[in-house]
C-alpha cells in the first residue's frame, strides 16, 4: 500500500504492527515543520495510550502545546501536539480544538478503538473499506487497490452522481463499500464490534453498521451567523475580516521548508498574496502559468499584481501541446473520475510551484464563503422571472422550446441578435436556450439550483443506477446562503479539494487555503448578503478589502476560470482519442452507460452546431479512468504487510 502513495510523502515512511490484535497503521511523510526523526509516524503518545498516523497540518499547535505544557515533547511536530491534546482532552474533545487540515487515523490501546477523522472542509483526503474480511483507510483509492483479497467493483449509484456533478459525493466513492469520511467528522470503530460490523455488511454489501460523528458543522455555524448577525459598520467588517484572514495567514506561514503562493491574479489569490508579502521580510516567491491561446491566460493580471505587491514571480506559458500531455497522468493521479478540466492548469502550477518550493498558499474558497460564482447571481435572476410565472405555464413553453431543432433555433437567434442587448449575446445560443428551457420546468430555486450543477441525469445515462436524493441544504428563507453552504458541504470538499490536493501531492507539494480557516466561513454566515453581492457583483467585501493592497482597475474585472479550450482540442487534436473512447460499440460493450445520449451529443459537438465540452469531458474522464482501472488490476500487486487476528477473522490495514 505504501508504494503507491509515495508521491504524498517521500521523505520517510514507517509502519507499526499490533500482530495480537490484527492492526497495522502506515505512514509516508511530508516533512514540512520540524523535519527530525522526532516527526517520524507512525508516532506513539509518551504514555503509550494512543498510536497515530496524520496527513496535513495543524496550524494552532503552537497554541494547543501551551495548553498542555505538562506532555514530555521529544520534538517540534504538530503531530506530537495532536497526541498531547489526546491524553490531555481525550480524541472526541480534541479535534475540534484542530485548527487546520487532518486526516488522522488514532489507534486508542485502552479503548482498543480505532478512530478515523478528517478537517472540517474536507481540504485533505480520507477513503475507509469495509468488507472482504477487513476495515481499512488511506489518502488515496491506489493504495486501498494494492490489497489483493479485495475485488472491487464500480458502484453504479455513484457513477450516476458522477455524471450529474462530475464528481462524487461523499460519502461515497466510485467503489462499492468504499466511502470518503465526510468533513468536519470523527469515525470510530471498536474492535469488539469488527465482527459484527463485517458480517453485517457481508449481508447487506454498501451498507454497514457504523456512522460517523459531526465534531464541527457548517449548517450549525450558518445558523449561529443568523442568530448573531454582524451589526456593526462596513468599516468594522473590512477590519475584523482583515484581521482574521491576516491571522490565519500568519499560521499558515509557519514551516521549516520554502514557501510561496498560486497567484492568478484573480481577488481571492491577490488577498492571500497581499497579505503574505505584508508579513514577509523579503519578496514572496509567486506562481503563475498562462496558455498561449487567447481567452486562457490570466497570467497578465497577475504580472500586474505580482508586480504592485512587490513579489519574487514566477510565470511559465505553455503550449496547447504541454498541457494535453498531462492528460494520460490523470486517471492515476485522481483515482477516481473528476470531470473538472481545470484538473491539467492545477497540476501544472503545482508542478512549477515545485520546482522553487514544497508549501504554496491558495485562494480557494473565497467564492463558496463570499457568494463568488456567477451560477449564484444565474439562479437568482431565473428564479425572479420563473417565480411570476405559474408552473404549468412555463411548462408548456418548456416543452415547446425543447421540441424545436436546434437549426430553428441557431436561425430565429440570428434573425433576433440585433435588437438583443449584448448581455444576451451568446456563442451556441440553441445549446443556451435549449438549457433554459430545462429550467423552467423547475418547482422551486432548490431545485433550479441542482439543474444549474447538472451535466447529465444520472439514473438515466447510467444502466442500472438509481437516482440519489438531492443534495439538499435548503434554508428556505435565504437563497443565497442556500446555494453557498450546498457548495461549502458538496462541490468545495468532493471537486475543488480534490482536484487541489491530488495535483499538489502528485508532486509531492504541500497546498495550504488561508481562506478555508473554520473562523472566516463563521464569520462570513454572520454578514448580511450584501457584504457578499452587491450591484450584482459578487464577493464585495474581499474586493474593498483587496482595494486596500492594489489599485481599483486590478480588482473590477471580469471573473475568469482557470480552463483550457478543451472544446476546440476535442474537435481538433484531441477527436482520435475521444472517439476511440467514446466509440458506441465500445460504450455498449463495456456496459455502464445507454450510448445513444452520448453518440448525440458528440456528433453535435465535432460538426460544431452545439458546445458540448462539459458533459463530453466527464464521460471522457470516467472512460480514461476505466481504462486505467482495468489495467491496474491485470498488473502485480505489491507487496502487502499483512496482519490477521486469526480470534476475531477480520484484518485492519493503513495507508495515510
Amino acid at each position: 500500500m505504501l508504494p503507491c502513495i509515495n508521491h504524498r510523502g517521500p521523505d520517510s515512511e514507517g509502519i507499526w504492527t499490533d500482530p495480537s490484535r490484527g492492526l497495522c497503521l502506515a505512514h509516508k511523510r511530508l516533512a514540512i515543520v520540524d523535519l527530525s526523526p522526532n516527526g517520524h509516524q507512525p508516532m506513539e503518545s509518551r504514555s503509550g495510550r494512543y498510536v497515530i498516523v496524520f496527513n496535513g497540518e495543524i496550524y494552532n499547535f503552537a497554541d494547543l502545546k501551551r495548553e498542555c505544557p505538562d506532555y514530555p515533547y521529544r520534538g517540534g511536530s504538530d503531530t506530537e501536539v495532536i497526541l498531547a491534546a489526546f491524553e490531555k482532552y481525550g480524541i472526541e474533545a480534541a479535534t475540534p480544538k484542530f485548527n487546520g487540515m487532518f486526516a488522522f487515523a488514532v489507534w486508542d490501546k485502552e479503548e482498543r478503538t480505532i478512530t478515523l477523522g478528517r478537517d472540517r472542509f474536507g481540504v485533505k483526503p480520507l477513503y475507509y473499506l469495509i468488507g472482504n474480511g477487513l476495515v481499512a483507510w488511506s489518502s488515496e483509492l491506489k493504495s486501498l487497490l494494492a490489497y489483493p483479497e479485495w475485488q472491487p467493483e464500480v458502484d453504479r449509484d455513484s457513477l450516476g452522481d458522477y455524471m450529474q456533478y462530475a464528481y462524487i459525493p461523499a460519502p461515497y466513492s466510485i467503489y462499492k463499500g468504499v466511502y470518503k469520511l465526510s468533513q468536519g467528522t470523527t469515525i470510530q470503530f471498536k474492535e469488539a464490534e469488527l465482527p459484527s460490523i463485517l458480517a453485517s455488511f457481508s449481508a447487506h454489501p454498501g451498507r454497514a453498521r457504523v456512522s460517523p460523528k459531526v465534531y464541527w458543522s457548517a449548517r450549525d455555524a450558518r445558523a449561529r451567523g443568523k442568530e448573531n448577525p454582524f451589526l456593526g459598520r462596513e468599516a468594522e467588517a473590512l477590519d475584523q475580516l482583515e484581521n482574521i484572514i491576516s491571522d490565519s495567514i500568519r499560521l499558515r506561514m509557519i514551516a521549516d521548508v520554502p514557501l510561496g503562493a498560486f497567484l492568478s491574479g484573480g481577488t481571492d489569490s491577490s488577498i492571500v498574496v497581499a497579505e503574505m508579502q505584508r508579513q514577509s521580510s523579503r519578496p514572496v516567491k509567486t506562481f503563475t502559468i498562462g496558455f498561449t491561446e487567447e481567452g486562457y491566460n490570466e497570467a497578465d493580471y497577475a504580472r500586474e499584481v505580482a508586480k504592485v505587491l512587490g513579489t519574487d514571480h514566477t510565470e511559465l506559458l505553455f503550449t496547447p501541446e504541454e498541457a494535453r500531455s498531462i492528460i494520460p497522468k490523470l486517471p492515476r493521479m485522481y483515482d477516481e473520475p473528476l470531470g473538472d478540466v481545470s484538473q491539467i492548469p492545477t497540476y501544472l502550477v503545482s508542478k512549477l510551484a515545485k520546482s522553487s518550493v514544497t508549501v504554496a498558499l491558495s485562494g480557494d474558497g473565497g467564492d463558496e464563503f463570499f457568494g463568488g460564482y456567477n451560477r449564484y447571481l444565474w439562479a437568482e435572476k431565473l428564479w425572479g422571472f420563473f417565480s411570476k410565472v405559474p408552473t404549468m405555464g412555463r411548462k408548456r413553453v418548456a416543452s415547446g422550446i425543447l421540441s424545436l431543432h436546434p437549426h430553428l433555433i441557431e436561425k430565429t437567434y440570428g434573425v433576433a441578435k440585433p435588437l438583443l442587448p449584448d448581455s444576451l449575446f451568446f456563442h451556441n445560443p440553441s445549446a443556451k436556450v435549449r438549457k433554459f428551457a430545462t429550467f423552467m420546468n423547475v418547482e422551486d430555486h432548490q431545485e433550479l439550483y441542482e439543474r444549474l450543477l447538472t451535466f447529465w441525469e444520472g439514473d438515466t445515462i447510467v444502466k442500472g443506477a438509481s437516482a440519489r436524493p438531492p443534495l439538499s441544504f435548503g434554508l428556505k428563507d435565504d437563497r443565497l446562503h442556500s446555494m453557498m453552504l450546498h457548495d461549502a458541504l458538496t462541490y468545495l470538499p468532493d471537486q475543488i479539494m480534490v482536484k487541489v490536493d491530488r495535483a499538489t501531492m502528485a508532486v509531492s507539494l504541500e497546498a495550504r487555503e488561508p481562506l478555508l480557516d473554520y473562523r472566516i466561513f463563521e464569520f462570513a454566515c454572520s454578514l448580511p448578503t450584501n457584504y457578499k453581492v452587491r450591484d450584482g457583483k459578487g464577493k464585495w467585501i474581499l474586493k474593498e478589502l483587496l482595494k486596500r493592497h492594489i489599485p481599483d482597475r486590478l480588482v473590477e474585472r471580469p471573473k475568469m476560470g482557470f480552463s483550457v479550450p478543451i472544446g476546440d482540442w476535442l474537435r481538433g487534436p484531441l477527436k482520435e482519442w475521444a472517439h476511440s473512447l467514446l466509440e458506441p460499440s465500445r460504450l455498449e460493450r463495456e456496459g455502464f452507460f445507454n450510448s445513444k445520449s452520448i453518440a448525440d451529443r458528440w456528433e453535435e459537438h465535432c460538426s460544431g452546431r452545439l458546445n458540448h465540452e462539459g458533459t463530453l469531458w466527464t464521460v471522457l474522464m470516467f472512460q480514461s479512468w476505466l481504462e486505467e482501472y482495468n489495467h491496474l488490476l491485470e498488473q502485480p500487486q505489491q507487496e502487502v504487510i499483512t496482519v490477521r487476528n486469526e480470534s476475531e477473522d477480520a484484518i485492519i490495514l493503513d495507508a495515510s
